[in-house]
């Protein structure tokens, strides 16, 4: 007698998320799972999906972190080695990021396999990052957490800069320095470790870049040592040494990034009239156009808003109320701001829009001073604003964006109405906080 036919099992149903279908995991962690995924509209569009448990960042100072990551990723969607992000979507319990799926992994999965790379294949992907990181410092960004396990690899072998959580946007600067440790000991810079004062975040990245460069060539790290002091005493006496197989050429440019003081230390900019590091260097690539993101011109500078951001910098979508609900359950935001962000539409050209925001600050008793990106900072007593302007139309429209970092519950009561007063021939009409013109 023949054993009975055994059904085969149920097949799962597909999970659908948004216009998206989940197809397997790619990586978990302790507060998000990563999942690959396709598009449904055309079935060819393959992305990675990001799913965050906001129940699960409350005690891991999470919620800054993630805001960050998605507001740095936005501001730096065109360039070609920077991984993309192309939604973000959020419900009561879960925060889902929409970004490029990079076929190929870690880069550090694929030196670990080899042991060490070529020095061709070591400069190729060295190129690449630091055309990134060029791109991220030109727009006031600086990465500050570069590892190989932080770059990824697209199907075609090109090198993708990701995981912006601990970056620094123009508005963290104090002084035109940053003062927050942070970032993988064995990949930070001096100046960050000893923790003595305010350090400029793109050199910080180029002593990163340059272990990088170590690592990819060497295939181990030249500093290695989990007593940070010891660490940093063989950081400033320079104790390391290159295998015999690394180039005269090569080992100069590593020993000007791993310069332990920061005024010295050779900058990205600096590498690209290095003869070295200009073999078979590929142009700089034209910033990429795409319904996501920004607009940028010739010299990396912030041109226009598109889809992405107006869409991100919507009320729909504005990444402050992310995690509403997980902040109102602790009792709500910490900082005593009332707001974070203030934002109005002005008909008025960029320039006299950015002068008229300086003049009023001066007037007001504001120190102004004006970032690499062009972002003005206003600093008077405990507040402290980073005020960007953005054109939307040429020559007919542009956004402006006022944020708090320090103070918003003092500007609120004695500044506000002043700031208003003085910029309302420029205002057509405010757009949160139901602020009218």
């Amino acid at each position: 007698m023949e054993p009975p036919l055994q059904q085969p099992p149920t097949p799962r149903p597909p999970t659908i998320l948004g216009k998206y279908q989940l197809t397997r995991l790619l990586g978990r962690g302790s507060f998000a799972k990563v999942y690959k995924a396709h598009s449904l509209h055309d079935n060819a569009t393959t992305v990675a999906v990001k799913i965050i448990d906001k129940s699960k960042t409350v005690d891991a100072a999470m919620e800054p972190r993630i805001i960050r990551e998605i507001d740095a990723m936005r501001r730096l969607h065109h360039h070609p080695n920077i991984l993309k992000i192309h939604e973000v979507m959020a419900t009561k319990t879960k925060i889902h990021l929409i970004v490029e799926f990079a076929a190929g992994g870690e880069l550090f999965s694929a030196l670990s396999r080899r042991g060490r790379f070529s020095e061709s294949t070591a400069r190729f992907y060295f190129q690449q990052l630091v055309s990134a990181l060029r791109f991220c410092h030109r727009n006031g960004v600086a990465h500050r957490d570069l590892k190989p396990q932080n770059l990824l690899l697209d199907a075609d072998g090109n090198l993708k800069v990701s995981d912006f959580g601990l970056s620094a946007l123009p508005e963290h600067l104090k002084d035109g320095l940053l003062h927050t440790a942070c970032g993988t000991p064995a990949y930070t810079a001096p100046e960050i470790l000893r923790r003595s004062g305010g350090y400029d975040g793109s050199k910080a990245d180029a002593w990163s870049c340059g272990l990088i460069l170590y690592v990819l060539l060497a295939g181990y790290l030249p500093f290695d040592d989990l007593n940070i002091p010891a660490m940093c005493k063989k950081i400033s006496r320079r104790d390391y040494r290159f295998p015999d197989w690394v180039s005269k050429r090569a080992r100069i440019v590593i020993y000007r990034l791993l310069d332990p003081n920061p005024e010295t230390r050779m900058s990205l900019e600096g590498l690209f009239a290095n003869e070295w590091f200009k073999k078979s260097l590929k142009p700089e690539p034209e910033p990429e156009k795409s319904v996501f993101g920004y607009d940028y011109g010739k010299e990396g500078k912030v041109l226009g808003l598109n889809a992405f951001h107006i869409i991100s910098m919507s009320s729909g979508l504005d990444l402050s109320g992310l995690f509403e609900t997980t902040s109102s359950s602790q009792g709500g935001n910490n900082n005593n701001n009332t707001w974070r962000e203030k934002r109005f539409t002005s008909s008025a050209k960029m320039e006299v829009v950015e002068e008229k925001v300086k003049e009023v600050g001066g007037v007001l008793g504001f120190k102004v001073e004006v970032g690499k990106n062009s972002a003005i900072g206003l600093v008077k007593g405990k507040v402290s604003l980073v005020v960007e302007v953005f054109e939307i139309v040429p020559c007919q429209l542009v956004l402006v964006a006022v944020k708090m970092v320090e103070g918003g519950l003092e500007f609120e009561d004695n500044h506000w109405e002043d700031w208003k007063v003085g910029l309302q021939d420029l205002v057509i009409s405010w757009h949160n906080n139901q602020e009218s013109s």
